[in-house]
């Protein structure tokens, strides 16, 4: 199952404020743009898919500067919205045609506060078979219905009442069906993609949402909110910024040539190894895993475990990097010093560079490989062996 995104944030937001401050997806909130703190979750869940924010054709520039401090923003695509939410929600169905997701999440960009378990919450009724699956909070206030007169005309049962919230989450195929078959039949007042689900006869589970996760509609919304985040900056001043180290060394023997890095340098020897012994890769994976406590390549990967044998290293560091984005991490930085007499690295390195940049799927500029020699001292001096030792910087924000 591959769950693709949905963000809508094509809308004014008119009860937001005066048009001179903008759209409210766009304003500011602890310091940042609401829309990129929404993206941001998304962008760290470890099971989002194709991503697709859908924006009216005037912000395009917006978009662009709200998101540009994001590591991943390049990872989420964007599509022109209608002149109604419905219309706009469609638009962005209609634009993970082609990509592979087979469910959809479709989010409000007005609620910032979404968190990682209410999401892994809602994947787990994907998971377990459900074709909708809306997160919803219990009415707690007393409703009264009132009327014309302006007097309160009765009291109504919250019983049984939710309050919806979103991502509200499909088959995909299901809810575009839906959406077409209501857009071909003029209908646009449907004012969630639930309440469409319901109408095209497609069974919705409710699961409980999250207080948190409110949606930002007045301007009183958004101060409070800012005015939340910069409370908790106060609180925790300090990011979670932690560092990994990893070293890793293989022996080398006769042969035709060494993989480093992904790269295949022709040689008079090569690395001696399990898999293909990219002593490189190795010692990035025990960097990343070491970020987040989660043991080391061999606790992953068994040396006497033959399914291994002469697999490449891409796999174990991916792997790797999985796991750190479940636990909430977002990579920095991957710097690799390999050590070793020979082949020569340096022709190689810019290729090296890019292969940690697609591996780890972060931009090449934060992807760094250096090499140097042992001055002819020790095992690798005597070319008996080549060394690698790794550094990963990982910034780790709490659901």
């Amino acid at each position: 199952m591959t769950i693709g995104i949905v963000i809508v944030a094509a809308g004014r937001g008119e009860r937001a404020g005066s048009p001179q401050e903008g759209p409210k997806q766009y304003r500011s909130i602890g310091g940042r743009p609401v829309i990129a703190h929404t993206l941001e979750t998304f962008l760290n869940w470890h099971r989002s898919g194709p991503i697709v924010t859908v924006i009216h054709p005037d912000d395009e520039g917006l978009y662009a500067a709200s998101v540009s401090t994001l590591p991943r923003a390049k990872d989420a695509r964007t599509t022109f919205g209608g002149d109604t939410r419905q219309r706009s929600v469609f638009e962005g169905l209609r634009a993970l045609a082609g990509t592979g997701a087979t469910h959809v999440m479709i989010h409000d960009a007005a609620r910032p506060f979404i968190d990682l378990a209410l999401l892994d919450r809602i994947a787990a009724m994907l998971d377990a078979g459900h074709d909708g699956v809306l997160p919803a909070m219990p009415v707690a206030d007393t409703l009264k219905r009132g009327g014309a007169d302006g007097l309160v005309h009765e009291t109504v049962s919250r019983a049984g009442l939710y309050a919806a919230q979103t991502p509200q989450s499909f088959a995909l195929s299901e809810i575009r069906s839906a959406h077409e078959k209501a857009a071909a039949l003029r209908r646009d007042d449907f004012t969630d993609d639930a309440s469409i689900a319901e109408w095209a006869g497609l069974p919705v589970a409710l699961i409980e949402g999250s207080a948190d996760n409110i949606k930002l509609t007045v301007k009183r919304d958004i101060e409070m909110a800012d005015e939340r985040l910069s409370r908790q900056e106060q609180r925790s001043p300090l990011p979670d910024v932690r560092t990994g180290n990893g070293y890793d060394v293989h022996q080398l023997v006769p042969g035709d040539g060494v993989t480093l890095c992904g790269v295949f340098i022709p040689h008079d020897q090569k690395l001696s190894g399990h898999s293909d012994a990219d002593v490189a890769l190795h010692a990035l994976t025990d960097a990343l895993l070491a970020t987040c406590g989660a043991g080391d390549i061999g606790d992953h990967f068994p040396p006497s475990d033959m399914q291994w044998k002469g697999a490449p290293s891409r796999i174990f560091l991916e792997h790797a990097a999985r796991i750190v984005r479940e636990h909430g991490g977002t990579i920095m930085n991957a710097d690799v010093s390999l050590i070793a007499e020979a082949p020569k690295v340096g022709p190689h390195r810019e290729t090296m560079r890019r292969n940690l940049s697609e591996f780890l799927d972060i931009d090449m500029e934060r992807c760094s490989v250096k090499a140097t020699t042992n001055e002819t001292i020790g095992f690798v001096g005597r070319r008996e062996g080549i060394a690698a030792i790794a550094t990963a910087t990982v910034v780790y924000v709490k659901d």
